[in-house]
């Protein structure tokens, strides 16, 4: 427990003079957020925040990083699984730096042309799941709070393409939801929490969940996530003196996927990502909409959902405090049902 409480302290105060640093760096360089207006079918509501600091997403995965280091200084090994997880997030993380620099040099909020981005993360997610199988004893099984628990297995191949999915999909769903300020980050960090949380909890019963390969490991890299999402939460919230870009929203949505890859969670990440599912969600539905009727109508004023509610006449803090709301509901309801299925298990273990 005390790596654990030692991550997440570490990360928190190296995220918090880190996205200070960055703040009066990239004010002084004029690395500013673009923002796409009217003409680009943009939030052009938000148009007074263009110039605002951004790329604040590397003090999260910095700080994240030294948090689970200095967390190791106490006996804890490093585990083979750690540290292919850090080289998916770092390459993910890379890919939405390179995405925010081309933005802030173009002075246009395009980056990487999205069907090309698209079909990178998706290729890097489905390498580094393979990497996963090849070099670790992760579980090839489909399940929500265990490994077994639905009793169904999958062949390596389908396994490989199954979790390169859930990280492409959650990566993506997390750069959606960071639209408003402290959105992603808030609910990011209850995610993070939440994993921990079932982390440390396979480690304390490994009669239970002894399919889990190092969860203390796994466990002390979701609290370097979640001080680092506190520490930047500091700045970002509304109104925010600084955004975390791609560099930050793709890190976060592949930690959280392989956090749940690992952990045997792989159904309840739907929950612990209940917000981002909801906004991954409007995105696709109005698009869906939107060619389904020769490009005519569209079922929200404007996606993804948090951009609707705004433009219905909630205040910005509004939307994001209820959108909170919903997420730590969405996190509690995931721990209970984790929670609940250990009682049961213990009640069999330990009749």
């Amino acid at each position: 427990m005390i790596a654990v409480l030692i991550a997440g302290a570490v990360a928190t105060v190296v995220s918090l003079f880190g996205t200070r640093y960055l703040i009066v760096l990239f004010r002084s360089s004029g690395k500013g957020q673009p923002i796409l207006g009217k003409e680009d079918h943009g939030p052009d509501h938000h148009m007074p925040k263009q110039g605002t600091p951004t790329m604040g997403g590397i003090a999260i995965v910095v700080a994240a990083f030294v948090g689970w280091m200095a967390a190791h200084v106490r006996d804890l090994a490093f585990s083979d699984q750690a540290m292919i997880v850090w080289v998916g997030i770092f390459a993910m993380s890379f890919m939405g730096l390179l995405d925010d620099w081309i933005k802030v040099k173009k002075r246009h909020n395009r980056g990487i042309f999205w069907k090309q981005k698209n079909y990178i993360t998706m290729l890097m997610s489905f390498g580094i799941a393979w990497w996963l199988v090849q070099e670790t004893s992760i579980s090839e099984s489909i399940s929500i709070v265990r490994a077994g628990d639905l009793g169904v297995e999958l062949p390596t191949a389908v396994w490989v393409i199954w979790a390169g999915l859930i990280i492409w999909a959650t990566t993506n769903a997390v750069n959606v939801t960071d639209g408003l300020d402290g959105l992603a980050g808030g609910s990011a960090l209850m995610g993070f929490g939440a994993f921990m949380i079932i982390a440390y909890w396979g480690f304390r019963n490994p009669e239970i969940y002894g399919s889990v390969v190092n969860p203390l490991d796994m466990g002390v890299l979701a609290a370097g996530f979640a001080g680092a999402c506190l520490g930047f939460l500091w700045w970002n919230a509304a109104p925010a003196r600084i955004f975390m870009g791609d560099v930050g929203a793709l890190a976060i949505g592949s930690a959280l996927a392989f956090l749940a890859l690992t952990l045997n969670t792989h159904l309840l990440l739907i929950l612990i990502c209940g917000i981002n599912v909801m906004e991954a969600g409007s995105v696709a539905i109005q698009m869906g909409v939107f060619k389904a009727s020769g490009r005519k109508r569209r079922l929200f004023r404007m996606s993804p959902i948090h951009h609707h509610f705004e433009l219905t006449g909630w205040p910005e803090t509004t939307v994001i405090i209820r959108f909170w709301l919903i997420s730590a509901i969405c996190v509690a309801s995931a721990l209970a049902i984790f929670i609940a299925d250990f009682t049961r298990q213990v009640q069999v273990v330990t009749p």
